[in-house]
């Protein structure tokens, strides 16, 4: 999604006071809490109803939403669903919406957001629609796509999964001689192995790779791999380590595991020479022209990244991430909620599960830019076969590197759990600014910022 490094970014701050973010007992709407079967919502004659769901999202998004929701219409003829398509500041938007009284009835919304409007009163606990529902039940849907603001409260359900591999331009490991990278995490390259992957495929201006004593570091043709540096709990992950401890009261990116892992992607830039600098990164594209342009062999990314691969025409191949000490890749997803100043929960409880369906979706998956939600979209291999393989954005080894390690090794990013998180990564970003830039090791600038951070420590969110 375009959206996605929003994640790890400061939260747009709320603009709307308590006033609007409740709505009293009942507030005279009709079917105001969840319905007693909601999988029989649609039985019998119906009044016409109309729901507005907002979403953002590249214009091939936008495409794939509004002819799902015109499937949705067609089924459910009674409902009307205006689509409101908001590309740029999403958050500032729907605050301005709420403080008119036109707050959407469903949509998607930031991780951040949604924990604070949640905690607000300003969404439903979509657990409640699960618990009455026939046709769907929560144990169907993946845990890591799930997004509690407290025990028993469920705030919303990731519109999509994406989790993070390797992709390379394979003509490039060709030339050079380089075998294709691994895709079974049983098979996962060892970060020492990573490492000189990354340096047989950095080349300087002579020809010379980054193994070559010879090397210039400062004439680089090309390099080894793009970094998300934003990312870096990958790699912290992979070595044991966290972002806080198990009741959020503690930073503990400062300890040994993770100054050890994030030390290691900073010598990636500066030791090896096989990643670019910040600042060389600003100089040339990322992703699938980076990759078509020869500007690196190898990017670390979202699997999202499928789309533009899969339509670039490149000739790509897929990785399993290298491993430290245990195989991890971290989730994302932004969550639909179901807002609670809508007349109309069960209408908009309906449109959630249509989304939730990847036959509903499924060429948001199939183009690489969505994964699925629920779980038997990655055991049944008739499921698998509709949207993971047999087109050009799942080339051989998706399923292995890809899919089934997300599946099986994934981790949330820390905006499902962790609390106050935009105020934590404003405090957090300027010693980062100094990692990336080289101007400190990871030990010293973590180890410095660790009282900052614990001062804005709030705990975590109980599930």
């Amino acid at each position: 999604m375009k959206t996605i490094k929003a994640y790890l970014m400061l939260a747009v701050i709320a603009l709307v006071v308590a006033a609007c973010s409740g709505n009293g007992a009942n507030n005279g709407r009709s079917g105001a809490n969840a319905p007693d079967n909601a999988s029989e919502a649609g039985s019998g004659k119906q009044e016409p109803v109309t729901i507005k769901y907002t979403f953002w999202g590249s214009p091939n998004e936008k495409k794939v939403q509004e002819a799902a929701i015109k499937g949705f219409m067609k089924k459910y003829p009674w409902i009307t669903v205006k689509a409101q398509h908001i590309p740029e500041e999403y958050t500032t938007k729907l605050q301005t919406m709420a403080v008119s009284g036109e707050t959407p009835d469903i949509g998607l919304l930031y991780g951040e957001d949604t924990m604070k409007w949640a905690e607000e009163g300003r969404l439903y606990n979509i657990k409640d629609f699960f618990d009455n529902d026939s046709e769907i039940q929560l144990t169907d849907v993946l845990e890591n796509t799930q997004y509690w603001w407290d025990e028993g409260k469920l705030a919303g359900i990731n519109g999509a999964l994406e989790v993070f591999g390797l992709f390379y331009n394979k003509a490039m490991f060709e030339e050079l001689g380089v075998e294709p990278l691994p895709t079974k995490a049983e098979e996962a390259l060892s970060w020492e192995e990573f490492v000189e992957v990354a340096q047989r495929l950095t080349i300087d201006s002579g020809g010379r790779n980054a193994l070559d004593p010879a090397f210039d570091p400062g004439k680089i043709k090309q390099f080894g791999i793009s970094l998300p540096t934003w990312a870096y709990m990958n790699a912290v992950e992979s070595n044991g380590g966290k972002f806080v401890n198990e009741d959020g009261t503690q930073f503990m990116l400062s300890e040994p595991e993770a100054v050890e892992a994030i030390q290691r992607w900073q010598d990636l830039i500066y030791k090896y020479h096989v990643a670019p600098t910040p600042t060389q990164s600003a100089s040339f594209p990322g992703g699938a022209t980076g990759l078509q342009s020869k500007k690196f062999a190898i990017s670390m990314d979202g699997q999202w990244t499928l789309v533009d691969l899969g339509a670039s025409g490149l000739d790509f191949g897929i990785g399993v991430l290298p491993v430290m000490k245990q195989m991890k890749t971290m989730n994302l997803g932004e969550p639909i909620v179901i807002f609670k100043d809508t007349k109309h929960p069960q209408e908009a409880w309906l449109l959630l599960k249509w989304m939730m369906n990847p036959e509903n979706t499924l060429e948001l998956q199939s183009s690489g830019l969505w994964m699925p939600v629920l779980k038997k979209w990655y055991e049944d291999p008739e499921l698998i076969a509709k949207w993971a393989q047999g087109n050009s954005a799942h080339p051989e080894g998706y399923v292995d590197a890809i899919l089934n390690n997300g599946f099986n090794n994934g981790f949330q990013n820390t905006v499902y759990y962790v609390r106050n998180v935009p105020e934590i990564n404003s405090v957090l970003q300027p010693a980062f600014d100094l990692i990336w830039q080289g101007k400190q090791t990871a030990e010293q600038a973590l180890g410095d910022v660790k009282p900052k951070v614990e001062a804005v420590l709030k705990g975590v969110y109980n599930r």
